[in-house]
């Protein structure tokens, strides 16, 4: 790997390859649509209490309006998370992944991961979903030009909330950039999803199960992570093998950079380590496949399929909301609201799982990160 290319640090890196729970970070509002300075913090603060090993900022959760001018929110969010987790890194002597969203065209990615570099980010998610023309030479030339300027967490966005559809040939190519580190996976299709993980098989960038440490002969690997927010635990179960040429190369999602992530996180942290450890011992119980549906359900009721993901952020708000955490379900395009019937299935999923929600933990302390 060349001598410039920018990389994470070593401890971010293994951290990556290891597999986290990774929030994607929302944007607290007041009931001015302004930025909330002391809830933004908290937020924060409550990722990394309950236990997460990154934050992924600016990205779609964030809302991707934050990159308009009348309100210019993109370096002020990225500047307070990063504030708030080197805090915490200081305290606590933890390694915390730094991640932060970049898009639109060339220009305006290169300089939004100009921008990241410069606060600190360790990596860019790059979303490709502004260049809905591009051929894969130009996605690939985009990609390599952001590439020279930050780590990049590629993307599979799916198509329903503004991705494109991008191929095996895509990401093979896609995995040869030097400084890829991970891939998000979140086209919400299994035959697309196998596209992926197979590509970066056969570019010859698969990490080896157990083989995350920078040091190690794997150190070339990049870490596959699930957006897909319909199979969240499935995609952190067991082996994906493809033969590439006549020898076996197997890999595994590692970990999650996702919005279902950023509430009920504890919970989250505690069933990515439970996939880990199912992994490392080659068993599958029964409990995590039925673990698979119950939290699908839940995605369901705040990420809103059945109204088209219309009311994904709004509903992310509100469970945030009914623990303290934000003050509203505002978001800075005002038609972003809650579907109907939506509060009530969120209602119906907390009673139904109340081992999957973290309430307590958050009301415990929600007073604390508050301050």
């Amino acid at each position: 790997m060349p001598a410039q290319s920018p990389m994470p640090s070593a401890d971010a890196l293994d951290a990556i390859r290891k597999g986290i729970v990774i929030p994607a970070h929302p944007l607290a509002l007041d009931a001015q649509r302004r930025l909330d300075e002391r809830r933004q913090r908290a937020l924060t603060r409550y990722y990394l209490a309950a236990g997460a090993g990154g934050v992924a900022v600016g990205v779609h959760s964030t809302q991707f309006e934050i990159r308009k001018s009348e309100f210019a929110l993109l370096e002020p969010v990225l500047a307070l998370a990063h504030e708030e987790v080197t805090r915490f890194e200081e305290r606590s002597s933890k390694t915390i992944v730094k991640v932060a969203g970049v898009c639109g065209d060339t220009r305006q990615a290169v300089a939004e991961a100009e921008l990241a570099a410069d606060i600190g980010y360790d990596a860019g998610l790059l979303s490709l979903a502004a260049l809905t023309d591009a051929t894969v030479d130009q996605l690939i030339d985009h990609s390599r030009a952001v590439s020279r300027v930050i780590p990049i967490f590629g993307f599979y966005l799916q198509p329903a909330v503004g991705g494109r559809l991008l191929g095996a040939d895509f990401w093979r190519r896609f995995a040869q950039i030097e400084t890829v580190v991970a891939i998000k996976i979140a086209p919400f299709n299994r035959f697309q999803t196998i596209d992926v993980v197979r590509a970066v098989a056969e570019a010859g960038r698969a990490l080896a199960p157990g083989n995350h440490k920078a040091s190690s002969p794997s150190d070339d690997g990049i870490a596959l992570y699930t957006g897909n927010d319909d199979n969240i635990v499935a995609d952190l179960l067991g082996d994906w093998t493809f033969n590439v040429g006549a020898r076996p190369i197997t890999q595994r999602i590692v970990g999650g950079l996702l919005g279902h992530w950023a509430y009920w996180t504890r919970p989250a942290v505690q069933i990515l380590e439970r996939c880990h450890a199912a992994n490392a011992r080659d068993t599958m119980p029964s409990e995590l496949h039925l673990l698979n549906r119950q939290v699908t359900d839940m995605n369901a009721a705040v990420f809103d399929p059945s109204h088209n993901y219309a009311g994904c952020i709004p509903g992310l708000h509100e469970v945030l909301r009914r623990v303290g955490l934000l003050e509203g379900t505002w978001c800075l395009n005002p038609d972003d609201t809650l579907s109907p019937g939506q509060a009530a299935e969120i209602s119906r999923v907390c009673d139904a799982y109340p081992h999957l929600v973290d309430d307590a933990f958050v009301r415990e302390h929600v007073d604390e990160w508050m301050m």
